[in-house]
């Protein structure tokens, strides 16, 4: 039977407990029913989702809109300006497909694997700064340094302006409740960075991806579209008679920096984690690297970065799991509890580097599946090979409960990895 939505604030459910202890509150929100009335990250109503076979299909369930324009609340996301929010976390079809079309020929798999020996060799050049000192913070050394500069250099961001991007996504990642200004002078400073970058690359274009869009945008046809200059990148601009707006390059320029960066960071810190908690797999993993690529797969579905996806709006009443949710109303698809139920992954909360873990959804699922999927794939596998191999004694260099998580419901990443070896 369906059950009838409930919109009391009476009715709401805090999950800030999920903060703490996330795998053991989901494993108990999802033993009691399949969507529950809480309140989200910013303590405003919302419908979570905590299935696998729910949050699969409302990941590609087209009345769930990205659009915020559908939300009934007024919802705001970051109260970006209209140059950083009309990126693809906002976008439905037509324009969603527009966009992407453009974009997403940079990210595949071929093109992805032609930058594995320059990552290889920038992680190594970062292992050898810190190999002598006998001990290091992961993430502030290797795991947040080496997708920042593969990224930037993807996008053709100048080596001197890279140390600010980690600031500004910090400060939207984990926005201080104390200091609300810091927030919006991160935005503001993206904002100033972003249209001071596309007109420099307009002025003097590089050989790199964002001077590509900005072809795009201008209606140049002198090489392809979004990525590379070896004449199959991209799809020809006059031919689909596809264009980016100033803002929806300005928002692209944005999201592939910050989605590029913060996830791959905390996918990196996650998994070099999970294997110091398990040094059974780790031995085994160096014994036989070519297994890395399988042992991502379950690194992701086991402690993946993304615990919730972007939200969603119903553009008409739904039901989900049996529970009527209407339409305006916000709907969070917890990727972190789907990846962890044991009706799709038997023994889900075991680390297992030979299961089969195709079909998690750290990645999402459906027309907004993760663009650089396979960037961030290729990095992290190259990461951790190049990780393990050089340093057979990694160990944890504080005590594991002295391990901090950053305090947000949306992500699940270190603060710091502190290891010795």
């Amino acid at each position: 039977m369906q059950k009838t939505a409930q919109t009391g604030p009476d009715d709401l459910i805090d999950v800030t407990h999920l903060l703490d202890d996330p795998y053991a509150g989901y494993a108990a929100l999802r033993d009691a029913g399949p969507v529950h009335r809480v309140a989200g990250p910013d303590g405003q109503p919302a419908w979570l989702v905590t299935r696998y076979e729910d949050v699969r299909r409302g990941l590609s369930d087209p009345r769930l809109s990205l659009d915020k324009r559908h939300a009934g609340s007024g919802y705001r996301g970051f109260s970006l300006p209209p140059a950083l929010d009309a990126n693809l976390l906002n976008m439905d079809p037509p324009d969603h497909t527009r966009v992407r079309r453009l974009v997403a020929k940079a990210f595949t798999p071929a093109r992805v694997e032609k930058l594995r020996e320059p990552v290889r060799r920038l992680a190594d050049g970062l292992l050898d700064a810190v190999a002598e000192s006998g001990r290091t913070d992961l993430i502030a050394s290797y795991a947040g340094p080496l997708p920042i500069v593969v990224i930037c250099d993807l996008l053709g961001v100048p080596e001197r302006d890279r140390p600010d991007f980690r600031s500004w996504t910090d400060a939207l990642i984990t926005p201080d409740p104390a200091r609300p200004e810091r927030t919006k002078q991160a935005v503001g400073a993206m904002l100033r960075y972003y249209t001071g970058l596309i007109a420099a690359k307009r002025a003097a274009p590089g050989d790199d991806l964002l001077s590509d869009l900005i072809m795009v945008r201008d209606g140049g046809t002198d090489r392809p579209a979004a990525g590379g200059t070896d004449g199959s990148a991209g799809p020809d601009a006059e031919a689909d008679g596809d264009r980016l707006t100033e803002d929806e390059l300005t928002s692209l320029a944005f999201l592939l920096l910050f989605a590029g960066y913060e996830n791959t960071v905390h996918l990196i810190g996650n998994s070099v984690l999970a294997l110091l908690d398990h040094p059974e797999h780790l031995t085994a993993l160096r014994a036989d690297p070519a297994e890395l690529a399988k042992a991502v797969e379950e690194f992701a579905r086991y402690d993946g970065p993304v615990a919730l996806a972007i939200r969603r709006f119903p553009v008409e009443d739904v039901e989900i799991g049996g529970v009527r949710v209407p339409r305006g109303e916000t709907v969070l698809l917890s990727l972190a509890s789907a990846n962890r139920d044991p009706h799709r992954f038997p023994d889900a909360g075991t680390l297992d580097p030979d299961r089969d873990a195709a079909g998690h959804l750290m990645f999402g699922h459906g027309i907004h599946y993760c663009l650089g999927a396979a960037l961030a794939r290729m990095e992290t596998e190259t990461a951790l090979a190049a990780l393990i191999s050089r340093f057979p004694g990694l160990r944890l260099d504080v005590p594991r409960d002295g391990l901090r998580y950053r305090r947000t419901l949306r992500a699940r990443g270190l603060i710091s990895l502190p290891v010795a070896w």
